[in-house]
């Protein structure tokens, strides 16, 4: 009895999963981290378990159209989807980290945020020759941050598979800007960035 009893338990989630609209569990916050700025906040996404697991399964199902032997995150947020991601798939995970955050040798590229500029980094020994990377991150918007990742990938001699967001600020135009330099992009939520 307690077997069946599971077994109902776990199709329900199954069910609910499947019905359930991710955007619901994106709050969003004006004003932050300055005015003018409407954050889109994952940690609701993140809090229930339902919603997370949809997303990597998401996040794994769109990962099936490219070629890769790397994945890799965008700090901070990023680590959360891409390490789940890199687990499931069982890959290596390479994390893109903010300037300083590295202990080793590392290679850098600075570039613009949608509020300022900021230096990412990774280990010169992360990424070898013809590694085939595909990029992780939470959220773009004008792809300042996804631009500064690609061309760590490249400095390190590897490849830009995809990148794959959670959320897209579409209307920041950083998606189409990655698609416009011939990189493979895929969202799985759109949303307005003001």
């Amino acid at each position: 009895n307690l077997d069946l009893e599971f077994l109902l338990l776990k199709l329900q989630q199954i069910i609910y999963s499947y019905y359930m609209n991710l955007k619901n569990f994106i709050r969003s916050i004006p004003d932050y981290p300055k005015k003018g700025i409407l954050f889109r906040d994952i940690t609701t996404l993140i809090k229930d378990e339902n919603a997370f697991s949809k997303t990597i399964n998401l996040i794994v199902e769109h990962s099936k159209k490219f070629d890769f032997t790397k994945v890799a995150a965008i700090e901070s947020r990023g680590f959360v989807f891409a390490s789940a991601v890199s687990y499931v798939l069982k890959k290596p995970l390479i994390m893109f980290r903010k300037k300083n955050k590295l202990p080793a040798e590392v290679h850098s590229v600075d570039f613009e945020l949608e509020y300022g500029t900021a230096t990412i980094e990774v280990h010169k020994d992360s990424i070898n020759k013809n590694d085939s990377v595909l990029i992780i991150d939470d959220l773009i918007a004008t792809g300042g941050t996804a631009e500064a990742a690609a061309k760590l990938v490249e400095i390190s001699k590897g490849n830009v598979a995809a990148f794959i967001f959670v959320i897209n600020l579409f209307d920041l135009g950083g998606s189409e800007k990655l698609k416009k330099k011939d990189y493979n992009v895929e969202n799985l939520l759109d949303f307005p960035g003001h």
